[in-house]
């Protein structure tokens, strides 16, 4: 999904670049991972985002915010895209959107919602949904930096088909020493699966999140319900709320 307007995050200053796409990659049938090639990019940190333009032949603009996907890599960025219904930018992007064609993007914008390669206290990250795209950048950005903080992911999703990088996530829950990933599947649940289906509860972050004493760093990334609900659950929980870190996706109109 695209990001709703957050106070604070103007991107006044920042220069435009073209780029142009160099791979595209289907995560769920609604959602595609644009690889982008940004002569010039000046790095970003995981937990950032870029704004991103179209123009039309007639002089029409339509701007949107995604987040970062990938660690540093030189001059690619990654965004992973949600199709919306009736999205003129999504839609483009997921369903149009070819190698070599060019669009806009600047950034990276947010010095909030970021995690540092260098840190080394306990993280906790909760996605809701695509709220899972700037947290992979941190997953991504911890491996590609050998940091061994350990990290824990639990993932909120509707059913197994709208996983995000399904397979990555697999291998680096089996290859990432200090690295463990649940889910919580709220409407159907895999063959097999111990538990129906439901959403994220103070049982769950009990099992599978930090205690409060580890003081862990915590990353809340989805729709407004979704970040409300779990960062509740945590200061009530006692976690420390300084270290209760927020972002809100939703539908830009």
């Amino acid at each position: 999904m695209a990001r709703t307007a957050v106070p604070g995050r103007l991107s006044a200053g920042l220069t435009w670049r073209v780029c142009r796409l160099v791979e595209g990659r289907a995560e769920t049938p609604t959602a595609r991972t644009l690889v982008l090639d940004v002569p010039g990019w000046p790095g970003h940190l995981p937990g950032q985002h870029v704004d991103v333009r179209l123009t039309a032949e007639d002089g029409y603009t339509a701007q949107r915010s995604y987040s970062i996907a990938n660690a540093v890599d030189g001059d690619r960025v990654e965004l992973t895209v949600q199709r919306i219904p009736d999205g003129e930018v999504s839609e483009y992007l997921v369903d149009v959107y070819s190698v070599g064609d060019p669009i806009e993007i600047r950034g990276p914008v947010g010095g909030w919602f970021v995690w540092r390669p260098t840190d080394t206290d306990p993280v906790l990250l909760l996605a809701g949904g695509s709220g899972i795209v700037p947290l992979m950048a941190m997953v991504r950005s911890r491996r590609a930096a050998g940091n061994r903080a350990p990290f824990r992911l639990i993932y909120s999703v509707r059913t197994p088909d709208d996983v995000y990088y399904a397979e990555e996530l697999r291998q680096r829950q089996r290859d990432d020493r200090g690295l463990d990933v649940s889910y919580v599947y709220t409407r159907a649940v895999p063959p097999g699966w111990s538990a129906p289906p439901r959403r994220i509860d103070t049982p769950t972050l009990n099992t599978a999140g930090w205690p409060p004493d580890f003081m862990p760093n915590c990353y809340v990334c989805g729709p407004t319900g979704f970040v409300e609900t779990v960062s509740n659950i945590l200061v009530g929980l006692g976690h420390d709320p300084r270290r209760v870190r927020t972002e809100r996706f939703g539908p830009s109109g």
